[in-house]
This record gives structure tokens, sequence and C-alpha cells, in this order.
């Protein structure tokens, strides 16, 4: 398995099931499910029933960030060219970090790559990388960084070939997964694998299967809501 993937494994582990511990209602068991004396009304599927009476994975009742990410945007659809390229570049500087840390970070990343303008990171230069590396409010991270740019340029000349949009819609499978409880939400998928095989030979970096699955997760082309959380059918893509 490449280091990248190793990575990017770690990264859907923290995306699904949120930190190791959540310092306000306390550990989170091997199945994401919080446990100890502060833990909440949870159903049998391990979902965490909030005090508006809906059911949500641990990871998204942390904190009411990730509580207003679930509900409003993860796992519906994003089918134009910015938002798919802002997160797909949000999953890779997630790697090794908790989601609501990049959450926390959003509006600092979109003031320092131009809202996630394609065209406008593409014209990024040395200097503005010195610029990114030197500003705290964001991931300072040289790989992700330079992967970030790449991935502009590479998604600009995408558009000869079809766009962003049609390369990763085009890798929607036949059916989505049905997932019961955190444990049977998977990592990766055929599909996955085949994205980031497509995504690397246009020039993209930083998209290993598991970070390109979370990216699928994410912008609705698989619906891995728990059965039984109210976010499961919502997207309009899945019956």
């Amino acid at each position: 398995m490449p280091a990248e993937d190793r990575v990017g494994r770690r990264c859907g582990e923290l995306h699904r099931a949120g930190e190791a511990v959540d310092r306000t209602r306390g550990p989170l068991d091997a199945e994401g499910r919080m446990v100890g004396m502060n833990a909440p009304e949870m159903t049998a599927a391990g979902l965490v029933v909030g005090e508006d009476g809906l059911a949500r994975p641990a990871w998204a009742a942390q904190d009411d960030l990730l509580r207003e990410y679930y509900d409003t945007e993860w796992g519906m659809p994003v089918r134009e060219e910015r938002g798919l390229y802002e997160r797909l570049s949000l999953e890779a500087f997630q790697s090794g970090l908790s989601w609501a840390t990049i959450l926390r970070k959003r509006p600092a990343f979109r003031a320092a790559f131009a809202d996630f303008d394609p065209d406008a990171v593409a014209q990024f230069g040395e200097a503005d990388v010195e610029r990114l590396l030197g500003d705290a409010a964001i991931v300072r991270n040289r790989r992700k960084i330079d992967a970030t740019v790449a991935n502009a340029r590479a998604t600009v000349a995408l558009r000869a070939d079809g766009g962003l949009e049609e390369l990763i819609w085009s890798h929607r499978p036949e059916s989505t997964p049905e997932p019961r409880s955190q444990a049977e939400v998977p990592s990766t998928s055929e599909e996955s694998v085949a994205l980031a095989k497509a995504l690397k030979s246009a020039g993209f970096r930083h998209v290993g299967p598991t970070t390109m699955f979370a990216l699928m997760e994410a912008v609705g082309v698989v619906d891995t809501h728990i059965v039984g959380s109210h976010r499961r059918g919502t997207s309009g893509v899945w019956a």
C-alpha cells in the first residue's frame, strides 16, 4: 500500500469517526460510538440522537460546526468545477488531521487560495507558495500546497477533455453502499481506485483511492449515510 494511501485510509477514518477522544462528550469506541458518563442517546446502529431528535453518526455530533456541515453539505451533490476543486483540495489537506480542523480553517483556506478559483490558483508561482507556507491560518505543508497548485493547473487542462465534473461523476457506481453501522462504511471502492488512477493520469496529485472515496462521499457520488440517519437518501442522487 503506497504511503499516500496509508495516510488516506487514516484520513477516511478520522473523517467519519472524528477525533479519537471527544473532549466534550467522552471517548469513542472502535466503531466511532461515544462511550462514558457523558455519552448521549444512541441507536442500535451507533447513531447519536441529538436534542433535536435527529440521528447522526458520532463524528457529526461532536460540535456545532461538524453538525452543520453534516446537516447541510456532506453528501449533497456538487457538480460545479470550483466546488469540486475546493473539496478535492480540502480532502487532500485533511490527511493526518481531523475534518473538524479543516472546517475551522476553511475560511482561511478560501482566502489563501483565491476562493479556490482554479484559473487563479493555476497562476500561483514560488512567491505564492512561500506566502502560503508563512500563513499560520492554513495547514502549512509544502507537499499539500504544491499539490493544490498542480491540481488547479490539471483542472484547467482537463476542460479540453470534458472537465473535472465529468471525470468525477463518471465514476458514480451502479449502486451505493447501505451501511447499517459505522463499521460497515467502506473506506475505498473499485470506483475510487479507478478515479484515483484517472486523476493521476491527468496530472493530479495527492489523490489516492481512499482520499478519493472520501471525496465521492462528500460530493454525493456515493451515499454512505448510515441507514437510520436523518440524512440518508436526501441528496436526490440515490433513491
